[in-house]
């Protein structure tokens, strides 16, 4: 038997929120608002009718108790019939990529014609946990018969039963290895020899490329402004520090290896809220409303590992496209690999031009090469953008085709680490 031809596969349109800031207290939308935010527009230009959407996939980490399944309930607001299947994805750092990949499967196969596929993520409105010996004592209290039993337990209550833990700070942490995101990030600058200041000059970069594109209207397309219930207009991603340098960056200290740790609050990811859609399409849909797609996707891979190294996720995830078809590093024009910390990007580009970890993990006979920085987050990212965490994976897919398109590159990866020893990858060709 053969198998059936597998359908080409389109990245159409796309369009993403700013990412805020999280500050003092939950932001001013929910993760569904997000979505809905930059979805509204996004469809507003299409050609086609909602209808036409076979399917919507949303990815999101921190799901709030009103929003079960933030798909679903994003689909509705956003004016899809109730027809319309939608459901959430979850793979941490990975879900925003995730939805991407579930639908280009799905269309590659040949059993759906169009899809929107997103994330979306307000870190802001993580919620604050009790502890297990709090929740412990509610029960015996809850259980008490009568008033004599009810003293028994009121006896045991504890002055930090009413400290709730922050549940962003405990998904952040490993459950295996019992490692913090950032503690992960210094074991590989250790392994690979970054110091503080080459991490602190690559976020530097970071900043000053995204306050370029943003003066020089490169996001204009890509990022649709949000408005909230009083009126306020959020139209930039307010992260970025234009004038950051290094003598700035020099000021704050490790935060997860002190006092000799190379890892700060000024060259990690920041913490966000934001949301971005990816429409993604047959040969049969674009054909038929007179699409013009930004880009092919043609391949996608996910990669496991040790979860105290995951930030190399990148280049277990991305090497194998690459050695599929045969593509060199400089066959690569552009990538888009998320800024979890600077320590991590770096120690990724270290590693692929290692010849002996590329000989011992990777199976090439020297290294895999350099990257050309020029090539890499031309745009900035996570450090300077912020990274909410079930949305990043969507917002690299979806830059990468619009940098591709603007600068007429051929050939793109978007990668990614994912908390818990995971990678993502996928290539994006031009068409």
């Amino acid at each position: 038997m053969t198998s059936p031809a597998k359908q080409r596969v389109y990245l159409v349109d796309g369009a993403r929120t700013p990412f805020l800031k999280a500050r003092s207290g939950p932001g001013p939308f929910t993760p569904v608002d997000l979505a809905v935010q930059c979805g509204r527009p996004l469809l507003a230009r299409q050609t086609f009718e909602r209808a036409a959407l076979d399917l919507v996939i949303l990815g999101c980490v921190n799901v709030i108790a009103d929003e079960m399944n933030p798909a679903r309930v994003a689909a509705l607001r956003l004016g899809l019939p109730d027809s319309t299947v939608a459901f959430s994805v979850q793979i941490n750092c990975g879900s925003g990529m995730q939805s991407i990949d579930t639908a280009y499967r799905y269309i590659r196969d040949g059993s759906h014609q169009m899809i929107l596929a997103g994330g979306t993520e307000a870190l802001s409105h993580a919620p604050l946990t009790l502890r297990s010996s709090a929740v412990e004592w509610f029960g015996r209290m809850n259980a008490a018969k009568g008033p004599m039993d009810q003293a028994k337990a009121m006896a045991g209550i504890r002055p930090e039963f009413f400290k709730p833990v922050v549940g962003l700070e405990r998904g952040l942490t490993d459950p295996i290895t019992t490692l913090s995101m950032g503690q992960t990030a210094e074991i590989l600058a250790y392994r690979f020899n970054i110091d503080r200041k080459t991490a602190d000059t690559y976020a530097m970069q970071s900043h000053h490329r995204l306050a370029a594109a943003q003066s020089e209207g490169r996001l204009k397309d890509e990022v649709m402004p949000a408005f909230d219930r009083d009126g306020t207009v959020y139209d930039h991603d307010d992260g970025v520090r234009p004038d950051s340098d290094m003598e700035g960056l020099a000021k704050p200290k490790p935060v997860f290896e002190p006092p000799y740790g190379k890892v700060t609050a000024g060259n990690s990811s920041q913490i966000t809220d934001g949301a971005s859609w990816c429409i993604l399409a047959s040969q049969q849909a674009v054909d038929l409303h007179g699409l013009e797609p930004l880009a092919e996707i043609t391949d996608s891979e996910w990669a496991g590992l040790d979860p105290s190294i995951m930030g190399l996720g990148p280049v277990l995830a991305a090497t194998p496209i690459a050695q599929r078809h045969g593509l060199g590093v400089d066959d690569i024009d552009l990538w888009e690999l998320n800024e979890a910390f600077a320590a991590q990007v770096l120690s990724c580009l270290a590693a692929w031009n290692d010849d002996d970890f590329c000989r011992e993990v990777l199976g090439y006979d020297k290294a895999f090469g350099r990257i050309d920085r020029d090539r890499l987050n031309v745009d900035g990212g996570a450090i300077s953008l912020g990274h909410p965490v079930g949305t990043s994976g969507n917002r690299i897919v979806l830059h990468l085709a619009n940098a591709m398109k603007h600068r007429g590159a051929k050939r793109g990866i978007a990668t990614e680490c994912i908390g818990g020893g995971l990678g993502g990858a996928m290539l994006l060709e031009a068409v």
